[in-house]
């Protein structure tokens, strides 16, 4: 890609299923910017911390450039014919069920759309499923229990309407904090808004919170069915649309009933009278959305925690209408896209259900395929015990690292590299999974792809190419179609483009459904080249209309989801007048892009409420946004499924094993850091791996607030950091999912996580898992900044992180270790330059700095206690001039001198504001998060650290009071 002049893409975030519009900027020098999209509907300007860090992530330093066989470079050709060649070997002389995909829900729509066609439709098995197995199948099986398809009823725009928003097992400030800041900025309009968290942890969403209840793991199926139950005894059921619009009503506030108030709050660890205000509260809002999340799903009971809910709203007919719902918030940018196209093992193409015979006959013939599968194939979990057992003898991993992410992830591990024929198609060439592929191919990154995504709000939007592939990589749709072809198939795989597999994908929705199903793009079924690189975000269903599809390249417009005349998908800078503001993600006041009242963007005032009217129930519309507000649903007689939930209990720990174990994310990194790990600005928040300890349990096991502590189960162990907080529930502990071997040295919590699923989702279980904790046994703390990456570390712990000009070490020894050695180790014993040492044996103290003419090459510091130097102040010193003999020597010091500010912990990653700073803001009179703001812009751009501000003022408030 040829780039000769500044210009402005319109393009979408590859991280969470908010599904952000970005704005990616690329000058003519190549430099790339990027802002939020004020025209986007899902984000409207905003981006969180790790959206504002994308163009830091897309550098070719670690980058998978060519085709590899056994780590040797090779060309497409030879690589593709023993792909398609083993693959083929293998089915025919094993079957069709000997070969597996396992893909994932960062792949693009197109990309996943090719890859389950060739599986289900042409090779004729059902073994492909995807990392999104992980996140949101219980809410797809609640889904398609109670509605009878994957349908989310609602639309982002419910959560500013809503008078109450209850968050369940979501920790929407961090995992999803556009939505968080949308949440807020509705509150700050309408203080009358309640919310209420359901959590374990007092999460920084806690700040937004009215009530917290701090629900025992696995509680949440009582909690619900309890309500249930509390709405049926006091009168605040709809009975006009029970009778109406379901069936299975007794039933389920029979099993309900089962439980009375104390049971309740012994399954779920609350008090009455918590229950009773929740409750209370529940039946009094008819305006109520609840709004789930991993802490749902991720359970063996996952799916009847979700019918429990969706059973609340189905009684009180809070569903379809502006500010209800259920609302399943989904943690990639495009597991809703993977559903879409059946990418899950026991779905098929576009909604259909594989167990159904009249929709394969349906898919077989739309693809002209030679077979389909014919039963559900192997879910993740199962499927990687079939890769240790030898059912199936070749695997193609695509997009995704198992050996992290997966549970019983040593298991995993070990299967993979003893499976006789893998493929890892990814765009790194160091992971800890593409380390055991015999075949290594080239994926196009996030800037380089072309396609589409779909977020958790049904909206579909573009992700557009706007730098040049490097090297030899491809996208992974022609990658599929390639090996698809040499397979013999290539009449069905011809595909020239991603537009042409999107027309496809689109008219495979529209066939044969006249309204039958609820996914139904029919009216992009025509698209061509032209219309897909103007396609503009829209919400489905959008079916096939007897109108033009769409004047000058826009689609019909619906129910106002963009403006009757939207922005040109790639914008030439010079053609921007000088005097326009290029803003960032706005906090203040309304979104750019938003009018004022909620009005959706193009629509007049009067065409708003129109729009409003067409828009509930009619999901056979095509400007529907919402579903089932009067029924229609996709059951055989149009009704929905109340479930009859029986919680049980799950008590998993025991003597040896004492804790509950719960595992997840932090704020500014993603799944295995495979992109957030390249940001220096993304890593400076938390830089290594820990587990939250509550202070209970931390003296309970004579464990010090950053010490080195050892996490176990029966499965495995790793090594973190203690981090000792109330915030934490006691009896369980938190460790998040994102450090692998390439940045840590055991920190692969998913390794000490039981291979326990939910029956009917197939999800795993992975925030409830027996462990104990025990202080490890360090007797050397240390902590380095290096200008270049060590080649190996030799210590007992370890956890590197990017920074600015160099990585920042953290480190941990045992007991015999020689620290000079050690030092000498990581800064080179016989690199050219000064070097400065500081040596306190008999304390056990040592400090050493490397200079390389005036810059320093690193600098090491051990203690026999955690190690209290200034991180960010050291790091700035990488790329400080350092001829002074006085500033060397201060960086021995370990402090700056004189009046130099040290940050302190960094807070704020978009301005790379630390704690030190802000309470010395408090001191000088800040006291709100806005004045914060104005004084040091912190929590001026994403806003995910607002809540840790204010708790930082609170913290020096009480101080001052005391």
């Amino acid at each position: 890609m040829k780039i000769d002049e500044a210009r402005e893409v319109r393009t979408t975030c590859p991280y969470c299923g908010v599904g952000c519009g970005v704005l990616a900027k690329v000058a003519a020098d190549g430099e790339v910017t990027v802002r939020g999209d004020p025209d986007h509907p899902a984000n409207f300007g905003r981006l969180c911390s790790k959206g504002s860090a994308l163009a830091e992530t897309i550098d070719l330093d670690g980058r998978l450039l060519y085709p590899e066989i056994n780590g040797r470079r090779t060309g497409w050709d030879e690589a593709l014919d023993l792909v398609a060649s083993t693959f083929s070997r293998t089915i025919a002389e094993h079957g069709p069920d000997a070969v597996a995909f396992y893909v994932s829900g960062q792949l693009l729509t197109e990309d996943y759309y090719v890859a389950n066609k060739l599986m289900k439709g042409f090779i004729g098995s059902a073994n492909i499923d995807t990392n999104s197995r992980l996140c949101m199948a219980s809410s797809v099986a609640g889904h398609r229990r109670a509605f009878g398809s994957d349908t989310v009823p609602g639309s982002y725009e419910d959560l500013e309407l809503a008078d109450l928003i209850v968050l369940v097992g979501s920790n929407l400030a961090w995992c999803h904090p556009v939505l968080y800041q949308r949440i807020a900025a509705a509150r700050e309009k309408r203080p009358e808004m309640k919310v209420v968290l359901i959590d374990p942890r007092r999460t920084m969403t806690s700040d937004l919170a009215d009530m917290h209840l701090a629900i025992a793991p696995d509680g949440d199926a009582a909690l619900f069915t309890g309500l249930l139950a509390y709405l049926g005894k006091n009168d605040a059921l709809d009975r006009a649309y029970i009778a109406a619009h379901t069936t299975g009503f007794d039933g389920a506030i029979a099993a309900a009933s089962a439980l009375d108030l104390a049971g309740i709050a012994a399954a779920t660890g609350l008090g009455e009278d918590e229950l009773v205000r929740f409750y209370s509260l529940f039946a009094a809002t008819a305006k109520t959305v609840t709004v789930y999340s991993q802490g749902v799903n991720q359970s063996s009971s996952g799916t009847d925690k979700v019918n429990a809910i969706i059973n609340c709203h189905l009684a009180t007919g809070r569903i379809g209408k502006p500010g209800t719902g259920p609302f399943s918030v989904t943690g990639q940018p495009n597991a809703m896209g993977g559903r879409e196209v059946g990418g899950l093992a026991n779905m098929l193409a576009a909604h259909m259900e594989i167990e159904n015979p009249e929709h394969r006959g349906r898919v077989q013939r739309f693809w002209s395929a030679p077979a389909i599968a014919e039963k559900p194939g192997l879910k993740a979990v199962e499927m990687f015990q079939a890769v240790a057992d030898r059912r199936i003898k070749a695997l193609w991993i695509m997009a995704t690292n198992p050996v992290d992410s997966m549970p019983d992830a040593d298991a995993v591990e070990a299967a993979i590299k003893a499976c006789p024929f893998v493929v890892v198609s990814d765009v790194l060439a160091k992971t800890d999974t593409v380390r055991h592929a015999h075949v290594r191919l080239p994926a196009a990154a996030w800037g380089e792809k072309d396609g589409t995504v779909t977020n958790s709000e049904r909206r579909i939007s573009r992700q557009r190419a706007f730098l040049a592939t490097p090297g030899e990589a491809r996208a992974d749709w022609w990658i599929i179609a390639e090996v698809a072809k040499q397979m013999g198939f290539g009449e069905a795989f011809s595909h020239a483009s991603p537009a042409e597999i999107f027309a496809e994908h689109a008219a495979l929705s529209a066939f044969e459904n006249d309204g039958a199903r609820d996914f139904d793009i029919g009216a992009c079924a025509g698209a061509d080249g032209e219309d897909y690189d103007a396609l503009v975000p829209f919400q489905w269903p959008a079916p096939s209309q007897s109108t033009p599809l769409w004047p000058a390249g826009h689609l019909p417009r619906k129910g106002g989801d963009q403006p009757s005349s939207w922005p040109s998908p790639v914008v030439s800078v010079a053609e921007r007048a000088p005097s326009v503001k290029l803003p960032i993600s706005p906090l203040a006041g309304e979104m750019a892009g938003r009018p004022e009242g909620g009005v959706q963007a193009g629509l007049s005032s009067e065409e708003h409420v129109q729009a409003g009217r067409r828009l509930e129930g009619n999901a056979s519309s095509p400007s529907t946004t919402r579903f089932f507000a009067n029924g229609g649903f996709y059951t055989p007689d149009r009704k929905a499924r109340f479930i009859a939930v029986r919680p049980t209990a799950h008590i998993r720990t025991s003597p040896d094993y004492p804790l509950i174990l719960n595992t997840g994310r932090v704020r500014d990194h993603w799944h295995t850091m495979t992109r957030t790990g390249k940001s220096q600005r993304l890593s400076q928040h938390l830089a290594e791996p820990f587990a939250e300890i509550h202070p209970l349990d931390a003296h309970h096991f004579a464990i010090g607030d950053a010490d080195i502590v050892r996490v176990s189960t029966v499965h495995g162990e790793v090594l973190v950091r203690a981090l000792v907080t109330a915030r934490q529930r006691p009896g369980s502990v938190f460790v998040p999912m994102h450090w692998t071997d390439q940045f840590s040295a055991r920190a692969r919590v998913d390794a000490l996580v039981a291979p326990i699923t939910d029956a009917i989702s197939g999800q795993p279980a992975l925030k409830n898992i027996a462990a104990r904790v025990e202080r490890f046994a360090a007797t050397a703390f240390g902590f380095a900044v290096l200008a270049e990456r060590p080649a190996s570390i030799d210590a007992d712990y370890w956890s590197l992180a990017r920074c600015a000009a160099g990585w920042r070490l953290e480190f941990a020894l045992t007991a015999g270790r020689d620290c000079p050695v050690f030092a000498a180790s990581l800064l080179g014993a016989d690199a050219v330059g000064e070097t400065l040492a500081y040596h306190d044996v008999a304390g056990g103290h040592y400090r050493f700095a490397r200079f390389a003419g005036s810059r320093l090459a690193g600098a090491l510091y051990l203690a026999p206690k955690p190690v209290a130097v200034s991180r960010s102040w050291a790091v700035e010193q990488l790329s400080a001039d350092h001829a002074d003999r006085r500033g060397r020597l201060a960086i021995v010091a370990g402090r700056p001198g004189g009046n130099r500010v040290d940050r302190g912990a960094i807070v704020c990653s978009c301005f790379g504001v630390g704690a030190n700073q802000i309470a010395e803001a408090v001191r000088g009179g800040c006291v709100s998060v806005e004045a914060i703001g104005a004084t040091l812009n912190a929590g001026t751009n994403c806003g995910s650290c607002r809540a840790e501000i204010r708790t930082i003022i609170g913290a020096r408030r009480l101080q001052a009071a005391e």
